[in-house]
């Protein structure tokens, strides 16, 4: 088998697709492989989870950027921007051990790439878009997130005018660390409240 073989078989269905989609657009001359480069270079090093994920580890040790976090996320993650402008029209809803917030779009998929990168397959499928909503206590469990009863969980349904970003509760264990370290700790998935930061072993 060779290289190429072996790279090949080690891709997923959609990778495969992805690749023989690319191949397409780039021989009928529709895009240029150099800008499709670009593209993912920009939500690997620019823009993307990481934006997000140094926002709330910044807000996990610093009470005052929490605050304009929640006051206004739109400012506030733009400090972590090395070029151009991100968050707009973003809101930052804060998870407590009250409330438990979810982010679904029930119309389309409608989410903040420029601070947590690329969406997941799943939160464009029917399926999550309509659960989320009827059912998210489910959702979250079958996502391996267990809420109990005593805390609320609240929906927010993103739209082409607002897009949401949870702020998670910060793991217990981390008193005493710095911002990088928290950075990572911290998941696409808990930013959209399907998830939590990783553990710590205490």
């Amino acid at each position: 088998m060779s290289r190429r073989d072996d790279e090949h078989s080690s891709l997923s269905d959609i990778d495969i697709r992805v690749r023989a989609l690319e191949s397409v657009l780039v021989e009928k001359g529709y895009v240029e492989r150099a800008a499709l480069d670009q593209i993912v270079e920009a939500h690997e090093t620019r823009i993307g989870p990481h934006i997000a994920a140094q926002a709330v580890a910044r807000a996990w040790v610093d009470p005052a950027y929490r605050a304009e976090l929640l006051e206004n996320a739109t400012a506030a993650v733009a400090v972590f921007a090395d070029q151009g402008r991100v968050g707009d029209a973003l809101i930052a809803v804060e998870n407590t051990p009250e409330t438990h917030n979810v982010v679904v779009c029930t119309l389309c998929s409608c989410y903040p790439w420029d601070v947590l990168g690329l969406p997941p397959v799943w939160y464009k499928s029917a399926a999550y878009r309509s659960r989320a909503v009827k059912e998210p206590r489910k959702v979250l469990a079958e996502l391996g997130v267990t809420i109990g009863s005593d805390t609320a969980v609240r929906v927010w349904d993103s739209t082409a005018e607002t897009r949401y970003l949870v702020l998670p509760m910060r793991p217990a264990g981390t008193d005493g660390w710095d911002e990088q370290r928290l950075v990572s700790l911290v998941n696409r998935n808990c930013m959209i409240g399907v998830g939590l930061p990783t553990s710590v072993d205490v």
